[in-house]
């Protein structure tokens, strides 16, 4: 598909509390212009260069928004932590089908859907990496994060980035220094290395009904089942990450569903004294919580 990537077009500024929110579009691709939200520190210093969370909603690849209210809350509380928030909108490549992302949606499809979100991350990353010092943004510093569907781009793009990436060489700048899942699968665990492997959060509930905790079919399609698709859940990348004695915070719920892709606010505080340990001060540091769903 033809698009152009935009140079940086500032459209709005917002003040927010202790944070402002500006708004820029990173890409245009066909009918959709994809922007992302911005969330700064008020008190940020003209010279000052911070670490970023790049965050990308869920919703099945179907619905959702960059400023949902969760999702905007998320950056608020990242930037009232000494990060930039990051928010980004990406092609909604399942919106109004009628197999959705589900059983009936063929499993190559599944793939592209994938690809192109994945694709649309990266030309985001890129942007913020190639716009860093206006946005004053340490690009040895960037979490890649998201929910659910987002979950799922920013593992296989941090994790895949050779098998889904064809233009590699377009994103060489783009090094991300650790992963936040909230209830995401990699299509394969074996493209996880001791070279790419990365600080991990994982979140994952383990009765998921529609992203497996383990090594399971995609929404536990039936063989038969044109959408079906094995993939990797969180069980499966913190024992990989474990073998490769690689940091990583593992949240898993017993009895829990997808409400597990929700954003744990609760527990930000933990979540980001993980990062700051393992990425900002180099900490090999490898912990499971095991947490009972709550009645």
């Amino acid at each position: 598909m033809k698009y152009c990537i935009y140079a940086l077009l500032l459209l709005f500024t917002v003040t927010i509390n202790a944070q402002s929110k500006v708004i820029y579009t990173y890409a245009i691709k066909g009918k959709d212009t994809l922007k992302l939200d911005v969330y700064k520190p008020n008190n940020i210093k003209p010279t000052d260069s911070l670490p970023v969370l790049l965050w990308i909603h869920g919703g099945g690849f179907e619905i959702g928004s960059r400023d949902n209210e969760p999702d905007r809350k998320l950056c608020e509380y990242i930037a009232n932590k000494g990060y930039i928030g990051v928010s980004i909108s990406y092609r909604l490549l399942r919106k109004n089908s009628e197999t959705h992302f589900g059983c009936n949606c063929d499993n190559d499809l599944k793939l592209n859907v994938f690809k192109e979100a994945i694709t649309d991350y990266f030309d985001a990353a890129n942007f913020i990496v190639h716009n860093s010092k206006s946005l004053q943004i340490d690009t040895t510093k960037i979490i890649a994060g998201g929910s659910s569907a987002g979950a799922e781009v920013v593992l296989n793009a941090a994790y895949m980035r050779e098998y889904f990436i064809d233009n590699l060489q377009s994103y060489e700048d783009v090094k991300f220094a650790g992963v936040f899942s909230l209830a995401g699968a990699l299509v394969n665990v074996n493209y996880l290395t001791k070279q790419n492997a990365l600080p991990t959060v994982l979140f994952h509930g383990t009765d998921d009904n529609l992203v497996p905790f383990a090594t399971a079919p995609h929404h536990y399609c039936e063989t038969s089942k044109p959408g079906y698709i094995i993939l990797d859940g969180s069980s499966v990348i913190a024992k990989k990450l474990s073998d490769l004695e690689t940091p990583y915070l593992f949240y898993m719920v017993k009895g829990a569903k997808h409400e597990i892709s929700s954003v744990p606010f609760k527990e930000l505080e933990s979540v980001l004294d993980f990062f700051k340990r393992t990425v900002l001060d180099d900490v090999i540091i490898q912990t499971k919580i095991i947490k009972q769903k709550q009645q």
